[in-house]
């Protein structure tokens, strides 16, 4: 009996690892993976040997793969790659149609197809919309962050309920309370604040909901005595520069910083110094900054919209996310209470504990046994 036929094979396609969101996803799991016991050896797919530094060569091996993601060459390279595996897992909506084993894929959202914005662009005319609903058709089991994703995933793309399995993500225990006077000593120099500051994180796609935050704070800014700053932290080269004459029409020159990136390592420091952390999405598939947030000790206010509430609990301050004066007013309740600022605290450090890495690679060996039928 050959080697392929004796192991169980899963092959992960980990060609985003450098990614931000799907990036962060795909770490955590192949770190949990780990210390998990478990029968699979893990074929990974991904573009540099380097990815694996730290993982176990016995359980987990390395395959090259060229093809860009998106591309047309991914289909074929993928399946040909994973052709020794039981199972394919695919972190996206791009799977490779042509493999022939079990497919198991991850849909972190169907915005493409309920956000008329991003559903209108060509992109997603010719490329998302029609690859969710093959890709569903074709999926022996399909993962979703949140409760809230998977009803959109069975009425969107029609699928049972039965082959959708929800794999709550998890908090790094790098995100913690800091000394938060050393925080923000760290944030000033890194990203050059010089005021106490409210933070936003995650992409600026309409979704995201950061014009109405901008509104938020410009009334703020007017209306009240406190002295802050805004820092958005996040990039979309499509999207940005109308945020930033946004910001400006609304007088906030000075007061709002676009910071695009920092090391992974420099983000719960980020965290930890500001003064609230605002989720304002019309639109999320979980949320990962509300935790990371409440990991950190830091006040979250967030919309009453999509997953947060299923994600936040009751360890937020919550507002309607079409409304600015709604998203305003929250903020200034936090600002102006010690004692709500401390409730929410200790919520958020209780809350955050729920999540974790281990418990979210866990459930994905189950969802690989339920696809495989063992």
């Amino acid at each position: 009996m050959n080697r392929e036929k004796m192991e169980r094979v899963i092959a992960i396609d980990a060609r985003m690892l450098e990614h931000s969101g799907i990036g962060t996803y795909l770490r955590n799991l192949l770190a949990h993976l780990v210390a998990l016991e478990n029968e699979y050896v893990f074929e990974v797919i991904c573009r540099r040997r380097e990815a694996l530094d730290g993982l176990p060569p016995a359980r987990f091996r390395f395959l090259a793969a060229k093809s860009p993601i998106y591309s047309l060459s991914e289909q074929w390279e993928i399946a040909r790659l994973a052709r020794h595996a039981q199972s394919l897992h695919s972190p996206h909506y791009n799977a490779s149609l042509l493999y022939r084993g079990k497919l198991v894929v991850t849909i972190h959202d169907v915005i493409h197809l309920t956000d008329p914005t991003i559903g209108r662009t060509l992109a997603a005319r010719f490329y998302a919309r029609p690859m969710f609903h093959l890709v569903a058709r074709r999926a022996d089991r399909i993962i979703a962050n949140s409760e809230f994703t998977k009803q959109q995933i069975v009425e969107y793309l029609a699928v049972s309920p039965s082959i959708v399995s929800v794999a709550y993500l998890g908090v790094s225990e790098r995100f913690r309370p800091y000394d938060r006077k050393e925080a923000f000593s760290r944030v000033s120099s890194l990203l050059g604040v010089s005021q106490p500051y409210i933070l936003f994180v995650g992409n600026l796609k309409p979704h995201k909901n950061v014009k109405t935050l901008l509104q938020a704070f410009a009334q703020i800014s007017a209306h009240s005595d406190f002295d802050l700053q805004l820092v958005i932290l996040g990039d979309d080269r499509k999207w940005k520069a109308g945020l930033v004459d946004e910001s400006m029409s609304l007088g906030l020159a000075g007061r709002v910083i676009f910071a695009p990136h920092v090391p992974y390592q420099d983000l719960p420091w980020v965290y930890a110094a500001a003064e609230i952390l605002v989720m304002p999405s019309l639109i999320e598939g979980f949320g990962l900054p509300v935790l990371e947030a409440m990991a950190c000790g830091t006040p979250v206010v967030c919309s009453r919209a999509a997953s947060l509430p299923e994600v936040a609990g009751d360890a937020a301050e919550y507002f309607e996310p079409a409304n600015a004066d709604d998203l305003a007013m929250a903020i200034e309740r936090v600002l102006r209470s010690s004692q709500l600022q401390e409730t929410l605290r200790c919520k958020g450090l209780e809350r955050a504990k729920l999540f974790s890495w281990e418990e979210f690679a866990r459930r994905h060996c189950e969802v690989y046994r339920e696809a495989l039928g063992t």
